[in-house]
């Protein structure tokens, strides 16, 4: 045993030790903890904010001219159509009156051709993004007789998206599946909990750090959906373990410590290639990406700690129940005669199970060839919803363009008319009128579509030096291009940095590259089927581009967790050939006695990321369908066929360790 492994075994032996003598302790410091960051959050409140910003991009420099004009303030737009004769101007302006916004009626371009649709900005009294959901709720109520009345607006889109379900969905699913795989409600509760505390302390953490730093509005929600998958996972390795050793015999105690001493190194192992993957976002150099990236890695580590400190004392207070039932279930070996027959099925033809294998994820990724980043607009909303029904009445009367206009800014000593002369001659332009900030720019076609980006490009090509063109619909554009640019160099610095950890760990070079491939596949799957799903419109959703920062995300949280159950079966099938049994006999006995778990693991994450399509938040739909399609293809696809097949072929080759590498600290997660 290296010096390494003693140092590892002593640290978590005196987690288990303390656990165990001080099991009330740990659960009240666990309450407390989580309790007193909860109140302190709630009584600060929020600082949360979007930012987006691209020193240096054209859509940058418009919003930095606005800005220096007048304070940024949250604003919705409202949308007043009469079906049938045109507007009383009288009526409908002391409505909008009312409501604070400028007489539309003197605004060019605001009054539909055929007099009977008006919209205009209503100002609001908080800065972007940050207006209460009430207030929201409270203006939106707002109603005309006589007249339909609309609103859009991105707090508009925000208040309207439902939340918790999806959350509450999800657990309710694991718990389901936790029953009968523990036989008992009580055992099942147990990872439930240890995420649950986990996740609510690193979400009232950020809550608290969002007034240091800017952290997105979505991150809350970000945390929820990977902090529930991993913290569960994670409790449930170790859980299992500790119901393997109880079976095999041992005390309660040395169940507690076995399991931390072997699934709990790996759960450390694989939590850090997570967060590692996570932190690989700084790279991108983007702010959107730098709190983000932060406040869900503290996820992942406050669901590490939960594992090995909390889990470790509920089974102690819980552990004489516990082990009545684990025993009472009997003490046959875990894993079976399937999983050894999977394996021998696999060795004996591995070439097919490897191709097969490799050819359904590449099947599965081949939509995300026409993968188009950017942001969707209210288009892509449900139909019932009033910022959806705006849209449509904008796009109808003044057309689509009208939802996501231009603006274009001249160079010093060129007047508006002149530029909107420049202007209008562009193929894709609808209207161009002067306005007292610029020229504002209707494009013919809707802010998502992919020729309107070809628009802004065309615009910023013609007009030349001086010229700056921008709005949301130029400011996603650059965004998502800029996302596009930097990407490869993320997934070059988290590839190659994982790859190095596994290099170490597994004192291997075969293993770190096989896991590199196999994981990239499962990304490109996750990704082809977002593509299908929601940038094709298939299976009821609306088609538009994949939210521009998903990818890098997806990616991150994705490379992690295939990671995790590469450590997971990895370094069991090391284990057995440490001990001298043979490649051949050690990835039998590896995936015999991993594969019933990572297999329930799986499940687990599927619907808990799954349950997040049903959220009502077409970006976290997006992302819990990503994120359960890699989680499903790399349970089944790669650790089935994929990975069997390679040690199958490899042989004791997978194990090469070339000797000027010796040097190298060792770290066995087993």
């Amino acid at each position: 045993m290296t010096e390494t492994e003693v140092r590892t075994r002593r640290v978590l032996g005196r987690f288990a030790g303390w656990s165990l003598r001080h099991h009330w302790a740990a659960l009240v410091a666990w309450v407390v903890i989580v309790g007193a960051l909860a109140v302190l959050a709630g009584r600060v409140g929020s600082a949360f904010a979007d930012d987006t910003t691209l020193p240096g991009s054209q859509s940058q420099r418009v919003a930095d001219a606005l800005a220096a004009d007048r304070p940024a303030r949250d604003e919705v737009t409202v949308v007043v159509h009469r079906s049938s004769g045109a507007l009383d101007r009288a009526v409908v302006g002391d409505f909008l009156a009312g409501l604070g916004a400028a007489d539309p009626f003197a605004t060019p371009g605001s009054v539909s051709a055929d007099g009977r649709t008006v919209l205009a900005t209503v100002p609001l009294d908080h800065p972007p993004g940050e207006t209460p959901a009430d207030e929201i709720d409270a203006l939106t109520g707002r109603s005309l007789d006589g007249y339909r009345v609309e609103w859009n607006g991105d707090s508009v889109r925000a208040a309207n998206e439902a939340g918790g379900a999806a959350e509450g969905l999800g657990l309710l699913a694991a718990l389901i599946i936790l029953v009968p795989l523990f036989g008992s409600l009580l055992a099942a509760t147990l990872p439930l909990v240890t995420a649950i505390l986990a996740v609510g302390s690193a979400v009232s953490a950020v809550i608290l750090l969002s007034h240091l730093l800017t952290v997105p509005s979505y991150a809350t929600a970000m945390m929820g959906l990977v902090g529930l998958g991993v913290g569960i996972d994670y409790a449930l390795l170790v859980f299992v373990r500790y119901r393997h050793e109880l079976r095999s015999g041992a005390a309660r105690s040395a169940a507690t410590e076995r399991a931390l001493d072997t699934a709990g190194r790996s759960v450390l192992l694989a939590g850090g290639t997570v967060i590692l993957a996570l932190l690989g976002m700084l790279t991108l150099r983007l702010a959107a990406f730098d709190a983000l990236a932060v406040s869900v890695a503290l996820t992942v580590l406050a669901t590490m700690l939960a594992s090995i400190t909390l889990l470790p004392a509920l089974l102690t207070l819980f552990g004489r129940r516990l082990e009545a039932r684990v025993l009472r279930r009997g003490t046959a070996r875990e894993g079976g005669e399937r999983w050894r027959a999977l394996a021998r099925g696999v060795q004996r033809a591995p070439v097919p199970a490897l191709v097969g294998g490799v050819l359904v994820l590449t099947v599965l990724a081949l939509p995300a060839a026409g993968l188009r980043l950017g942001f969707a607009d209210a288009g892509t909303d449900a139909p019932d919803t009033t910022s959806r029904r705006a849209y449509d009445l904008v796009a109808s009367a003044f057309g689509p363009g009208s939802n996501g206009p231009l603006l274009v800014l001249a160079p010093a000593g060129t007047t508006t008319a002149d530029a909107a002369a420049l202007v209008r001659p562009v193929d894709g332009v609808a209207s161009a009128v002067p306005v007292p900030d610029g020229v504002l720019v209707v494009p013919a076609w809707g802010p998502a579509d992919e020729r309107t980006a070809d628009l802004v490009h065309r615009l910023r090509d013609t007009l030349g030096p001086g010229y700056a063109v921008g709005g949301s619909v130029p400011g996603a554009i650059d965004f998502a291009e800029t996302v596009s640019a930097r990407l490869p160099w993320f997934v070059g610095a988290v590839v190659g940095l994982s790859a190095l950890v596994l290099l170490v760990v597994f004192r291997s070079v075969l293993v770190p590259l096989q896991a590199a491939v196999s994981n990239l596949l499962s990304i490109g799957a996750a990704l082809g089927v977002m593509t299908f799903v929601y940038g094709d419109g298939h299976l009821g959703a609306r088609p538009g581009p994949i939210e521009a920062f998903l990818p890098v995300i997806v990616f991150a949280v994705v490379f992690g967790l295939s990671m995790d159950y590469e450590v997971f079966l990895v370094s069991r099938v090391h284990e057995e050939w440490r001990r001298g049994i043979g490649a051949a006999a050690a990835l039998r006995e590896g995936l015999a006695t991993t594969g019933g778990v990572i297999t329930a693991a799986a499940a687990i994450m599927v619907v808990v990321f799954g349950s997040f399509v049903f959220s009502g938040d077409r970006m976290l739909g997006q992302m819990g369908l990503g994120l359960a399609a890699a989680v499903l293809v790399d349970a089944i696809v790669v650790r089935c066929l994929i990975v069997p097949a390679f040690f199958a072929l490899a042989g004791e080759r997978a194990w090469w360790f070339p000797r000027a590498l010796a040097r190298l600290p060792e770290l066995h997660p087993h």
